[in-house]
Parts: C-alpha cells; structure tokens; sequence
C-alpha cells in the first residue's frame, strides 16, 4: 500500500529542506565538539570519539539505505534527491572515524597500523568498508554517473549493501562482549535488505515472462 504525498515540494521547498537536512547531519559533530570543548568524553575521550564517529557512520548508512523502501511505501519520490547528501555524510563521517583512528590513537604510525590490519579482525574489516566505499564518493556526482554509465554506476554503487554488511560485522567484532547495539543494527539492516529483495524477486518474474 502507497501513501503518496498531497504536495511535493518545488524548488523552493526542496532547496530549504536541504539546507536543513545539511544542518541536522552535522548535529552528532557539533555535539561531540560540545562535548569535548567542555571535557565531557569520559575516562578515554580518543576512545569516545573514535566509537561515537562510527556509530554516526553505521546511523547514516542505515538511514540511506531506507530512504528507497521509504520512497516506495509512501510514494515520495522527492526522497531521491536527498539520498546524494545522506551517502556523502556517510563517508564523511567514516573519514573522520578513520583519522581519528590514523591520527589520535596511532599518531600515524604505519608499522603499527599495518599490524593492526594484519591482526586485528574488525580493524581489517572495517579497512576493507572504507576501501569499497571511497570510490562511491567519489563517484557520487553527476559528472561520474555520465562516464560511467547508468548501468556501471548502478554496479558499483550495489556496493554500499557490502559495506553495510561489513560495517556491522566490524562493530560486533568491536564489541565482543555487550553486542546488544550490534545486534540491533544486524536486524535493521537485515530488515532493509530483507525488502529489497522482496520487491527485486517479483521484478524478475515479470521481466522473465514479458
């Protein structure tokens, strides 16, 4: 059942809710930046800043990653427009949860970074998200869609089920022991793949018979 909207928003509208939906995604920023502008990070504040940066990455992707299931229940289609931004916050907050990692707990030291990668699981797993997911941004523009090709940018940009994937197994394995949060992106996240899927099969079956 679809819901569609009464009034989709013009030009005007649409712009404002960009505007304000940039604001809202750099909130979780600015209050980390409050929090440790009033030394509010708790015992191991790199720690706190490390692990808030990824939750707020796992948040974005989610978030993306509704935003076509939530487009075709309730018929939204201007939804679309605002995906872009979503999926560029989504790598601009694994970048910073990358630095931080790179620069405030290692202090660039490669040796033992690549140490970590080697032998640290969820750190090579998560290595591995970033790595499938910077091509994504940078690719994200109009530019790179005409280049590539509706069908190869629609490729590679599947992509982002694998990093969400990769992205929750890396915060379980994180984890270890209290995987309750874990667990409940796992389910939100096998919920939204769960749709897709359910709506791709049909899709197929209609294009098998025509």
């Amino acid at each position: 059942m679809v819901w569609p909207l009464a009034i989709t928003p013009g030009p005007r509208q649409l712009a404002l809710l960009k505007i304000v939906l940039f604001a809202f995604c750099l909130l979780p920023l600015l209050q980390l930046g409050w929090n440790a502008w009033n030394e509010n990070l708790g015992a191991n504040p790199i720690e706190f800043i490390t692990r808030a940066l990824g939750t707020w990455t796992l948040n974005f992707l989610l978030i993306t990653l509704s935003v076509t299931p939530l487009r075709k229940i309730t018929g939204w289609h201007w939804l679309l427009r605002l995906r872009r931004m979503l999926g560029l916050y989504v790598f601009f907050y694994a970048f910073l949860h990358l630095t931080t990692y790179l620069w405030l707990d290692k202090f660039f030291d490669w040796q033992a970074i690549a140490k970590d990668i080697l032998k640290r699981p969820f750190i090579t797993i998560g290595m591995s998200a970033f790595a499938l997911l910077l091509p994504l941004a940078l690719t994200s523009n109009n530019t790179m869609l005409r280049r590539l090709g509706g069908k190869l940018w629609q490729r590679l940009h599947r992509a982002v089920y694998v990093i969400a994937i990769l992205g929750v197994v890396h915060y379980w394995w994180l984890v270890k022991l209290n995987v309750t949060l874990p667990a409940v992106y796992a389910v939100l996240l096998a919920l939204l793949l769960g749709i897709r899927v359910h709506w791709r099969d049909p899709q197929r079956k209609i294009r098998r018979q025509a």
